[in-house]
């Protein structure tokens, strides 16, 4: 489990007070959310305020217990500071990727922190991507057998399902902010932590690998 430490409670409570402002103030969430059309004529402001937004409750709460799973693991690597960084960075990058995505797509909208939290995902997988995770309400063995599964499966797994989602727009899910939230932790916490380039230089390499897939995708028109 994660540890809630003092930057992390206070993102919590920033989504929670924005997010519920937005829930009984139609107004207020239209004002800020991620809109194409809005953020074109000049509103830049929304790649950064709609990310403190959410769509229901249940689309708070499970951003939010996400962030609450992996933030401790990047403060206790990196500080608060550095997190925070990640953070917004990753929240912006998740943004700049949807717009280029979209940006023809006047209408399409979206909020959530879902990029800002993938970003803190992929960073805490760069940090130790050895480190083996579990599927809530499962057991972790089978007789002799650990279901665990190392980081940096789990953050290509992620990234190739997040490529297959925008290539054939599966649910109502901002695939592409979550790609480009996983860039933003991803190139952010190399530039905060150099000394990756040095104990986990394959690593590196491995969890790179997704990113060109998607941009060599990108140029070759298949998505």
């Amino acid at each position: 489990m994660g540890k809630l430490d003092l930057i992390t409670i206070i993102i919590i409570a920033a989504n929670v007070i924005l997010s519920y402002k937005g829930f009984n103030d139609f107004g207020f969430f239209e004002r800020h959310k991620f809109n194409i059309g809005s953020i074109r004529r000049g509103e830049q402001f929304r790649m950064l305020s709609s990310g403190f937004l959410h769509a229901d409750t249940a689309h708070l709460f499970f951003n939010m217990f996400a962030l609450y799973l992996f933030a401790g693991q990047v403060i206790y690597e990196v500080g608060q500071y550095s997190f925070f960084i990640i953070y917004m960075g990753s929240l912006v990058a998740g943004s700049l990727l949807s717009l280029y995505f979209h940006k023809n797509e006047y209408h399409y909208s979206a909020v959530g922190a879902s990029g800002a939290v993938t970003g803190i995902l992929y960073a805490a997988i760069l940090l130790n991507p050895e480190r083996e995770y579990y599927f809530l309400f499962l057991p972790s063995r089978i007789g002799d057998v650990d279901l665990g599964i190392p980081g940096y499966v789990l953050g290509i797994g992620y990234l190739l399902y997040s490529i297959y989602g925008m290539k054939n727009r599966i649910g109502n899910i901002g695939h592409d902010a979550h790609f480009g939230g996983a860039i933003g932790g991803y190139v952010i916490t190399l530039i905060l932590s150099p000394w990756l380039f040095e104990t986990n230089l394959l690593m590196i390499g491995l969890l790179a690998l997704p990113i060109l897939l998607l941009f060599g995708l990108k140029k070759a028109g298949k998505i």
